[in-house]
């Protein structure tokens, strides 16, 4: 087997009459640390939007080469890696380099503020030609067997659970931020099973994938809510939906739950902080009575200004989940 670096390319085209136009992309790597990983893949994403992203970790390919398997390392592709890990985000060739590339050292420092390691920090840039990346994706992504409710399959993959009621999360994680591998996404998962003691409603705030709002559904949602402001992201979880054959879902295009009718039994939300922040104050309309509220996307540093303001807004923790410097919180109102 080829081993998977943890990676995620999420490469859009433009098609004209049916036909692939082939493009140059333009490329921002950094030579960084692995503690912030998911931070810039969600900023490179989400407040950038970027086509894609990519993150390919020394440590991967060494640890694979002590396997006593069929695993194969390929040494070209380690020998230009940085110490640590290399992180590459992709654009359309017509970006703005120069400011692109501000944007990031601005976010390396800001990371550096929250106390994380951002290694060394040198960005570089180049442009490359575009390629099949779908193709790309089946060598580095593979089933994620999440619990003993749940598995993340790649929609090539043939995969047999164990257990025959595993609900199977088929995914095309060549579409949008979203795969299951990131330790964010995983404690999200981790409540939503903990949370789901019946038949509820629920809302996947910034849904990406869609990665969130499937689990909801396979766990036995009766209705669920998916948004992101990303058109990217409302096509791919579309997308993805189809893929799972459900049609309990719904999708809205917009900033978190502004505009959004109705409440629901469970809040979901995988974000960073800063974005938690502004959604906070949004709930309390939107959750009903008795109901549950779950975040993720939390480094620990930052879980203070998110507990002031859960307290603020009459919002209590129940219960908190970490891995390594990521924080899962569940949350309700204080009077329940």
């Amino acid at each position: 087997m080829i081993f998977p670096p943890k990676i995620m390319i999420a490469l859009t085209r433009k098609i004209l009459k049916e036909q692939v136009l082939l493009m140059k992309l333009l490329v921002i790597k950094i030579e960084t640390s692995h503690e912030v990983e998911d931070a810039l893949t969600i900023y490179a994403q989400d407040n950038l939007n970027a086509l894609g992203t990519e993150a390919r970790k020394r440590s991967d390919f060494e640890q694979a080469g002590w396997l006593h398997d069929s695993t194969v390392v390929e040494m070209d592709d380690i020998k230009d890696l940085p110490k640590d890990m290399q992180f590459m985000a992709y654009f359309d060739e017509e970006a703005d380099k120069d400011a692109l590339v501000k944007k990031f050292n601005d976010k390396l420092q800001e990371l550096k503020g929250y106390g994380l390691n951002i290694g060394d920090g040198k960005i570089s840039t180049s442009y490359i030609a575009d390629q099949d990346w779908n193709t790309a994706w089946q060598k580095y992504y593979h089933v994620i067997d999440f619990s003993r409710h749940l598995a993340i399959v790649p929609e090539w993959e043939d995969y047999k659970p164990a257990f025959k009621d595993q609900q199977l999360i088929k995914l095309d994680p060549g579409l949008a931020f979203g795969t299951g591998n990131h330790k964010t996404t995983q404690l999200a998962m981790m409540g939503l099973e903990r949370a789901m003691i019946k038949p509820m409603s629920v809302v996947d705030v910034g849904t990406g994938s869609g990665i969130l709002a499937i689990a909801a559904s396979k766990l036995g949602a009766t209705d669920v809510m998916a948004t992101d402001i990303s058109d990217e992201s409302m096509t791919a979880a579309k997308q993805n939906f189809a893929l799972n054959d459900l049609n309990n879902i719904r999708v809205q295009k917009t900033s978190l739950l502004a505009n959004v009718d109705g409440k629901f039994d469970i809040i979901v939300a995988n974000i960073l902080a800063e974005i938690l922040l502004d959604l906070i104050p949004q709930m309390d309309a939107h959750l009903n009575q008795g109901g549950q509220i779950i975040f993720s996307g939390i480094d620990y540093l930052q879980l203070p200004k998110i507990k002031k303001a859960l307290d603020d807004n009459n919002l209590k923790i129940d219960l908190t989940m970490r891995q390594e410097r990521w924080i899962g919180l569940s949350i309700t109102r204080k009077d329940q």
